[in-house]
């Protein structure tokens, strides 16, 4: 069975999607109609934009959303996925091409989303870190002793998790991770607390977006962050979506998951090749490919 999985922030690069606009009448119409539907000339960012002005969310998240999707929807290759994941942003991307959002819903969504966590950076400014080398109870439990807010927010790979909150239960966290024998806990160049409960504020504004947007019965399975589990049904696949912004992405355990459901390849659909990379750490036998 082919798994099919689409990236999240920090997969950004200058001049991405150029290449499939100048080469396919279809992914050029597709661009342009979303730099219609966000009133701003979005691809003139993704393909001359500096690194600082792809890094803004608002523009990051519907950029990465916009090369994913069109990836998937305008080349000559064959996408035919039996199951879908997408890590945060990129579960959005999955929703598309799995038929389950329509293309303009989805990159209204995926702005809403962007502008709301933006919004909430900059109201409380906040940070993640990258800890290399410990066990997820670990990290777990020193995150809970610590009194301000920090949370496990990315379950990345078999000796990867992500940390996210305030700047100083950052700073607490890693110091005590360090301590407590972590191979790296490195402050991540982020702009903010993703997944974690300092995103609540956006939570909130996404909810209204997404209940009154049409979901579909996908043509296949999607694995979601916020449960690691086979969703097919709309309902709960809008009640995860909501809750993912303030709740870990438990990528480890999908990846492990669409595994033991069948996935006997996974190609990465969209910038970059950082999630096949993750699913080599999960199970290095795994047949890999970048779309």
């Amino acid at each position: 069975m082919k798994a099919f999985i689409f990236p999240g922030q920090g997969s950004q690069f200058s001049g991405m999607g150029k290449e499939l606009y100048d080469s396919s009448t279809l992914a050029k119409e597709l661009f342009e109609k979303a730099n219609d539907i966000l009133g701003f000339r979005i691809t003139d960012t993704m393909f001359n934009g500096t690194e600082d002005e792809l890094k803004e969310t608002r523009i990051t998240q519907p950029a990465i959303f916009l090369h994913s999707v069109v990836q998937a929807i305008a080349t000559d290759k064959t996408f035919d996925p039996d199951m879908v994941a997408g890590h945060s942003l990129g579960e959005f991307s999955a929703l598309v091409a799995n038929k389950a959002l329509g293309f303009e819903d989805g990159l209204q969504l995926v702005f809403k989303r962007a502008t709301a966590m933006q919004k909430a950076c900059e109201a409380e400014p906040s940070t993640m870190a990258a800890i290399i080398g410990l066990d997820p109870e670990v990290i777990e439990n020193i995150c809970k002793g610590i009194k301000e807010v920090v949370v496990p927010a990315n379950y990345n790979s078999p000796g990867q998790i992500v940390i996210s909150g305030s700047f100083l239960g950052i700073d607490a966290a890693c110091e005590q991770l360090d301590a407590a024998g972590a191979r790296r806990a490195l402050k991540l160049n982020v702009g903010g607390a993703f997944h974690s409960p300092l995103m609540e504020p956006a939570s909130v504004e996404l909810e209204d977006a997404i209940h009154t947007t049409h979901f579909s019965e996908p043509v296949c399975p999607i694995y979601q962050n916020v449960s690691a589990q086979s969703i097919k049904d709309p309902a709960e696949i809008k009640k995860n979506l909501i809750a993912q912004l303030t709740s870990p992405v438990l990528w480890t355990q999908t990846i492990s998951n669409m595994i033991a459901g069948g996935a006997s390849s996974f190609t990465e659909v969209g910038p970059g090749n950082v999630l096949v990379g993750l699913v080599k750490k999960v199970d290095r036998k795994m047949e890999t490919n970048s779309f």
